[in-house]
């Protein structure tokens, strides 16, 4: 990363931490991680607002506080292996690359896949895992998954992957409570699951199946 964008995104990253309290290594990814990258060309000079940015096939880049949070409310420390429910541009996997030996994430879209994979082949990010497939399922081979993230609201969480949640794991998922969505924390304890609501948020929702 060059100086100036360097600054950019540690600037990013303090602007983030001013709105919600970061904790020193979450701070730090988010000043590792060049949003520049991830951002459609014609957003180039938005790419260090706090703003979600839209990005192809109805979707959006969430906005760097908001991937700031859902990285915090992971609780990394410690942690080992993380799942990603919805790649996306690949920016919140980009920042969780930091925190976790191994990043697995999941995308449904495969032109977003093949995009992601280029820019993190471009970065040099050598520990994130791609695959395409519907991220409801999981991913069996490589689990059990010290945390896993939802970056797309859902109804549910299935039940497969509480299954790939390691014991003593953390779950965070938006999801969808009659009109709204709520930012929740699950924490698996042997067969028991507490859930925690922590903040009301916006996401587009997980879809079912593949899109070639």
């Amino acid at each position: 990363m060059d100086r100036i964008t360097a600054t950019k995104t540690a600037r990013l990253a303090d602007e983030c931490h001013q709105k919600f309290p970061l904790d020193v290594r979450v701070k730090e990814a988010i000043a590792k991680t060049n949003r520049e990258k991830f951002v459609p060309v014609g957003f180039k000079h938005n790419a260090y607002k706090l703003d979600a940015l839209p990005m192809g096939s109805a979707q959006w880049i969430s906005s760097p506080l908001t991937v700031a949070k859902m990285t915090q409310y992971l609780e990394p420390q410690g942690a080992d292996r993380v799942l990603e429910i919805g790649c996306g541009s690949g920016y919140q996997a980009a920042v969780l690359s930091h925190l976790f030996r191994g990043v697995f994430t999941i995308e449904r879209i495969e032109s977003l896949m093949l995009e992601a994979r280029v820019r993190f082949r471009e970065l040099k990010i050598n520990n994130i895992h791609t695959r395409l497939d519907d991220g409801q399922n999981g991913w069996t081979q490589y689990a059990p998954f010290d945390r896993i993230l939802f970056s797309a609201s859902t109804k549910k969480i299935p039940q497969k992957l509480f299954d790939q949640l390691a014991d003593g794991g953390i779950l965070i998922a938006p999801m969808e409570v009659a009109n709204k969505q709520i930012i929740t924390s699950y924490k698996k304890n042997g067969t028991s699951i507490q859930a925690k609501e922590l903040e009301i948020c916006d996401f587009v929702p997980v879809l079912d199946g593949v899109q070639k």
